[in-house]
């Protein structure tokens, strides 16, 4: 087996040691190890630092740079370059537990001939050992009805069958610099499902000017990606989300119709779903217009 980490990177030349320490402590195992790191632009010493751990050959490490053009589009350039049989994407602020190629190489044997699921999904744990989310209840699902239907709200590692996950990109729109993950995980729902597993095998170290940290800033920057995220939600069949979830989307799709100035109940499939959307129109700009100062 051989496993394919990508890693987008922008001036964290001063993270990459901790995320090389652990693919190393994973090298042990008999698991191949390909690291592909995409440089999405950095200005620090992030192209000498990675030189250093290729001149050093101990796993193989392919480096790219880029113009900055965000995480998304750097990682839908090194997609097609990965040679192992799955896809991790794991950014520079996160690292691998010691064990983790162990565990995937156990679920891997026993789901490789499988043609029916796109990922394997583990659990992914912060620096304090607390898990980001929560355990799931299920041994197989698909993302959208792990956070919409099964309660789920934190974080989760997840492992791609490369020939799968070659077949999809992630949607950028208007060349906006980040985009949910989320968009293209429900379109690989469509035609297949995840297989779950309670075990971490990733953690996570937020940094302070991190993509999480900066939420709002990050819908001011990039509302057209969120804006057909929640569209597409509202497209589907929503049987079986709870109310909750429901007024959550509709909320969020009436800030981004606010930043986007497009407004529109057409693209909401359910009666109910609209006639919320009306109700809330109104106060909802009145709030985004606070939030979007």
């Amino acid at each position: 087996m051989k496993i394919t980490v990508i890693t987008p990177t922008f001036n964290r030349a001063n993270l990459l040691n901790k995320l090389y320490n652990s693919l190393l402590a994973n090298a042990k195992t008999e698991t191949e190890i390909e690291w592909l790191i995409i440089d999405d632009g950095s200005k620090d010493n992030t192209k000498e630092k990675v030189q250093e751990m290729i001149t050093e050959s101990r796993i193989e490490i392919k480096y790219e740079f880029q113009e900055n053009q965000g995480k998304m589009a750097a990682i839908n350039r090194m997609v097609p370059y990965a040679t192992g049989d799955l896809i991790i994407e794991c950014d520079s602020d996160d690292f691998f537990t010691k064990d983790a190629f162990s565990i995937i190489e156990q679920i891997w044997n026993k789901n490789k001939e499988r043609k029916d699921i796109y990922a394997f999904c583990f659990l992914k744990y912060d620096t304090e050992g607390n898990n980001m989310g929560k355990n799931f209840s299920k041994q197989e699902t698909t993302m959208f009805d792990l956070y919409f239907k099964e309660g789920e709200d934190g974080e989760k590692a997840l492992v791609f069958f490369s020939n799968i996950r070659k077949q999809y990109q992630y949607l950028i729109e208007r060349n906006e610099k980040f985009s949910t993950e989320a968009r293209m995980h429900h379109k690989m729902d469509e035609n297949y499902k995840i297989v779950t597993v309670n075990e971490p095998i990733m953690i996570c170290e937020y940094q302070q000017e991190g993509y999480t940290k900066n939420i709002t800033k990050q819908f001011k920057e990039n509302p057209y990606g969120y804006y057909e995220y929640f569209k597409e939600i509202l497209q589907k069949d929503l049987a079986g989300v709870k109310f909750s979830k429901k007024l959550y989307v509709i909320k969020h799709y009436i800030l981004f119709s606010y930043l986007t100035k497009q407004y529109s109940s057409k693209n909401i499939k359910e009666i109910k779903n609209k006639i919320w959307y009306y109700l809330l129109l109104i106060p909802g700009m009145i709030k985004s217009k606070k939030i979007c100062k």
